[in-house]
């Protein structure tokens, strides 16, 4: 079943989040001094409400209001952590519990079925939303991320959370980790990283009532606590005209389309969207990619990010911290490399491998300004399952479009030890890129359904993000990339040198409204076919092994000219595209 991309619209949290800071903060603020109790042998779980009233914003062009009532899961004792796992897309999702007792660690594996995706515990809340009559208006479950926003409830608490920020949404992510640590509160509301998570409800005054399902409750010993807020739901008309909403609406979209230029689709207007405010913290890890919507907002606060957890407290080792092993450096190199390029045989090298193709849709030619011809677009992934990361440097040549490319290598330590030429990077001006491209990273096929090739698109040069946070549970994942959008990752027209990373255990997204991002089907017969989604596809690029770099993912093209449809068969047991 094909679809078409869809805005999403997101939220700022920063009054929530504020509110936990004040209220969990009294709540953790009166400890009994006499006696201290000995550290749980598994998390004890308790969910509070940051504040006791919400206000809800309701938009003239949204479909409804995010129902974020400011709800936490607060996790004393120890972290409540998870490992998610597939073996493979014909195997189903495994999640297991890590619980934590002082040196010991044992695991839980959870009801087979629990889990359905890397998104988070599904209808983890029940709600129930009476008006002042105390007429049900409302009832619903909802999602819980445990690296959603998250803030501290005491202060001698880890100063920073460990976990990633955000579960990932990829419908092809292989493993996850998610985690609410030790002294800290997750929010429970998930809804704004995912699609229709808004609820209708009219502009008036309503009591809610939230508790953790029964379920979980029994699975991980949660307190039946039912939390009550008072919700206002506030409708904001879109009025035209200098000052109101619509011109507010309008300066904003203006204003993300400035800062993130990179993220427009094939040269055309994209719909307006509701941009999130900067809220510090880490960089989200759930699917973004590079396309028309903005980033969705980090996970926020991530508390005092100046000290990080020792690494006796989570069993790291020297030059580790936050469970990862971090990048050699952001910055790139001033000047070339110098002395013959070698590629030591012991140097960790990363992984290349790609996943099916999904979001596939047909579009019509004149959206890309070639009125009678039908493409099929589609999204696509190449992700890095390490141990090392891919480290690119482009040094450019004076006065050109171009650079001269080089591939990196380090030692356990970070040293850089070796590096080789490995093509290029070119200036890409089109609307919807802006930036520096690495040549032959990868390459995408059309073929038929023998396997021969059919079309090629003219995509083939990337700026490397870490957009998809794909599998965190492989050797060295970084569960806290940098460069998780473009605006640090692929340099200006005026960049001297460029340094572009693909993290371990991450992968970068380019959406199906990116240009070249499409197959000219216009003279392709109707039948089956496959997408093949190669990494390293010239080998140029040195890796642990070459033979998975390719994914294929079937299609049915039907239709007439002008009318061309598209079915993507379910993969094995992802039924999602």
């Amino acid at each position: 079943m094909t679809r078409s991309p869809r805005t999403r619209l997101w939220r700022s949290t920063l009054a929530v989040s504020a509110a936990i800071a004040v209220t969990a903060g009294v709540v953790a603020a009166a400890p009994d001094s006499k006696k201290k109790a000995p550290a749980a042998a598994k998390p004890k779980l308790s969910l509070i409400a940051a504040t006791k009233s919400v206000t809800l914003d309701k938009y003239s062009w949204s479909e409804g209001v995010w129902l974020d009532l400011g709800t936490y899961l607060t996790a004393e004792g120890a972290p409540f952590e998870f490992k998610v796992t597939r073996e493979s897309y014909k195997k189903p999702i495994v999640a297991k519990q890590i619980i934590r007792d002082g040196k010991k660690t044992t695991t839980k594996t959870l009801p087979t079925g629990t889990v359905k995706d890397f998104s988070g515990l599904p209808d983890f809340v029940d709600v129930k939303i009476t008006d002042p009559a105390g007429k049900t208006v409302l009832k619903t479950s909802q999602n819980f991320c445990p690296n959603n926003a998250s803030g501290r409830v005491r202060p001698d608490a880890p100063a920073t959370s460990k976990y990633p920020g955000g579960c990932p949404t990829n419908p092809f992510t292989l493993g996850s980790v998610w985690g609410v640590e030790e002294g800290w509160a997750s929010n429970t509301y998930s809804g704004h990283y995912e699609d229709d998570a808004t609820v209708d409800l009219a502009a008036g005054s309503y009591t809610a009532k939230i508790s953790v399902a029964k379920k979980y409750r029994d699975l991980f010993g949660i307190a039946n606590k039912t939390q009550t807020v008072k919700v206002t739901v506030i409708e904001h008309p879109d009025e035209p005209g200098e000052g109101g909403w619509g011109a507010a609406r309008k300066a904003a979209a203006g204003a993300g389309a400035d800062a993130h230029a990179h993220h427009a689709g094939h040269g055309k207007a994209q719909p307006p969207v509701s941009l999130a405010e900067a809220t510090g913290g880490t960089a989200p890890t759930y699917n973004v990619g590079h396309g028309p919507h903005p980033p969705a907002p980090p996970a926020l606060p991530w508390a005092l990010k100046k000290n990080a957890r020792t690494s006796a407290n989570i069993g790291d080792k020297a030059g580790q911290t936050d469970g990862s092993r971090q990048a050699p450096g952001a910055k790139p190199n001033a000047k070339r490399p110098t002395g013959k390029p070698v590629v030591p045989a012991s140097a960790p090298k990363p992984d290349l491998r790609s996943l099916p193709a999904y979001g596939v849709t047909i579009v019509d030619g004149k959206e890309y300004d070639t009125p009678g011809k039908d493409y099929v677009a589609f999204s696509a992934n190449v992700w890095n399952a390490g141990p090392a990361q891919l480290v690119v440097d482009g040094f450019r040549k004076p006065g050109a479009d171009l650079m001269d490319a080089y591939q990196y290598f380090y030692d356990a330590k970070g040293k850089q030890i070796g590096y080789t030429p490995t093509g290029t990077m070119e200036w890409d001006p089109r609307p919807g890129h802006v930036h520096w491209h690495f040549t032959d990273f990868a390459s995408y096929r059309l073929l038929k359904e023998d396997k021969k090739e059919a079309v090629r698109s003219g995509k083939e040069a990337f700026c490397l993000a870490n957009t998809d946070a794909v599998d965190y549970t492989v050797k060295n994942a970084n569960w806290h990339p940098d460069g998780t959008d473009l605006s640090t990752s692929c340099g200006q027209e005026n960049s001297i040198s460029v340094r572009e990373v693909l993290d371990v255990g991450s992968g970068d997204t380019y959406t199906q409204d990116l240009p070249d991002q499409s197959f000219d089907i216009t003279d392709v017969p109707n039948g089956t076919y496959w997408i093949q989604v190669l990494a390293n596809p010239e080998k140029r690029l040195k890796e642990t092994s070459t033979s998975n770099n390719s994914a294929l993912r079937k299609i049915v093209l039907g239709g007439k000219p002008g009318a061309r449809t598209v079915s993507v068969p379910a993969h094995h047991l992802v039924d999602a595209n």
